[in-house]
């Protein structure tokens, strides 16, 4: 009777597995030459349909394999998938805000973010200085991030390696990134990666970044 009971329920947790939700690519907000001439059509295509789609599918690998190795109760597999959805699944979180982070349209900060600003940084010319020589200053690959301490109730400018996840991995909420691999930048700016981060600021939705500050408030 055990014996049928376990069965009965690897069966019910491989079908709960069979039956999740798999991640997706995000559609653009806009065309990929929409920002042109700050990221060129080019890099828009490879980075969203090639970089981003394949984060999404090995991360939907992983979580297959994951399911797997629960219902069998292997707790080796699980612990060796813990790199692949750390990564894929950082790397699909990255983007998916990022792409939302930028905006063809000209736009300002909220006045409510403006303040924040002001009071954490000095000025908003000081904050885009101090996120932009952290993301050049990166180390290989990795991202520059503009974000809320809810601990600490302030702005704070950080880094993450690879494609760390910025929330999952220090607790810090993300407001703005700045992707600092070279896909993002590389076919257009070369090797000069300050010039694409100097760049990417005038191409920043700030109504979107505005929006995940008050959000983080709350």
């Amino acid at each position: 009777m055990f014996a049928s009971r376990s069965r009965n329920l690897g069966n019910l947790i491989r079908a709960a597995g069979a039956t999740r939700l798999k991640h997706t690519l995000p559609d653009l907000p806009y065309e990929y030459s929409a920002l042109e001439p700050v990221i060129s059509r080019e890099i828009m295509s490879l980075h969203h349909s090639k970089h981003h789609a394949t984060y999404v599918n090995n991360l939907n690998a992983a979580e297959e394999k994951l399911a797997q190795a629960q219902a069998k109760g292997d707790i080796d597999t699980i612990i060796s998938l813990t790199p692949a959805l750390k990564f894929n699944g950082g790397g699909h979180i990255n983007h998916t805000i990022f792409w939302q982070n930028l905006s063809p349209k000209t736009s300002k900060p909220t006045d409510l973010l403006v303040k924040a600003i002001e009071k954490d940084f000095g000025s908003l010319e000081n904050m885009k200085n101090q996120l932009a020589t952290a993301s050049v200053g990166v180390q290989g690959s990795g991202w520059g991030w503009l974000s809320y301490n809810k601990q600490m109730k302030k702005l704070q400018i950080t880094t993450c390696q690879n494609q760390d996840p910025l929330q999952a991995t220090t607790g810090l909420v993300p407001l703005f990134g700045i992707d600092v691999w070279e896909h993002a930048y590389y076919l257009q700016y070369k090797n000069v990666r300050a010039d694409y981060v100097k760049a990417i600021f005038d191409v920043a939705n700030w109504q979107d970044i505005s929006a995940r500050y008050e959000n983080a408030l709350k």
